[in-house]
């Protein structure tokens, strides 16, 4: 497994995501019971058809055990064994849920997911951002205007038009208020690209 950011592909002045990482999520560990005393389950991570990484995950008495191997830029791999502690908090409905203290030195964040790049930990400790942060305002503007095409029944794609139509079922006049909310999210995107074109050439 790599280091923190390897394998990712990086554009200027953005940071990795929480989608260019290997994720362990505790949700899932819970869920099929392998948080119970000496439960142990493995993972792997693949990407394109590509193994990226394995890692074994051993329960024990308030905490887990990673067992796993890591190398940094290409060097000599290095067997990573540690525990991760767990803390478990009361649900509004009963019940209660777990959480991974993150354990990079000096951090111990309560946290639902961990990701693996030399050491596993929390989003903050890897400097890791959501895709939604490294969008510019013209890519957000062209991811909702797709979300609209969804709910319209139309092709995902601003290129793809707007002459699509009424979905069957939908009422008048929520079509007519998404279409209008559709036309100005298309024109912002489609206008900043024009921009961006106009600036290159």
């Amino acid at each position: 497994m790599g280091g923190i950011g390897s394998g990712t592909y990086l554009r200027c002045g953005t940071r990795s995501t929480i989608h260019d990482m290997r994720a362990l999520q505790i949700g899932k560990l819970a869920r099929n019971g392998w948080l119970e005393s000496n439960g142990t389950c493995s993972f792997a991570w693949s990407r394109a058809g590509q193994r990226m990484g394995d890692i074994m995950v051993r329960a024990a008495a308030g905490h887990v055990v990673l067992t796993y191997r890591t190398r940094t830029n290409g060097g000599d791999w290095r067997d990573m064994d540690y525990p991760v502690q767990i803390d478990w908090t009361p649900c509004h409905l009963g019940g209660t849920r777990a959480w991974f203290l993150c354990p990079a030195r000096g951090c111990g964040r309560r946290v639902a997911t961990l990701y693996g790049g030399a050491v596993f930990a929390c989003r903050h400790c890897h400097g890791l951002a959501y895709p939604s942060e490294n969008e510019s305002a013209r890519d957000r503007a062209a991811r909702r205007a797709d979300k609209l095409r969804e709910r319209l029944g139309w092709p995902v794609g601003i290129f793809n038009g707007s002459n699509w139509g009424r979905p069957k079922g939908m009422h008048r006049a929520t079509y007519w208020r998404l279409v209008r909310e559709y036309d100005a999210l298309e024109a912002h995107a489609l206008g900043s690209i024009m921009d961006w074109v106009h600036r290159f050439r």
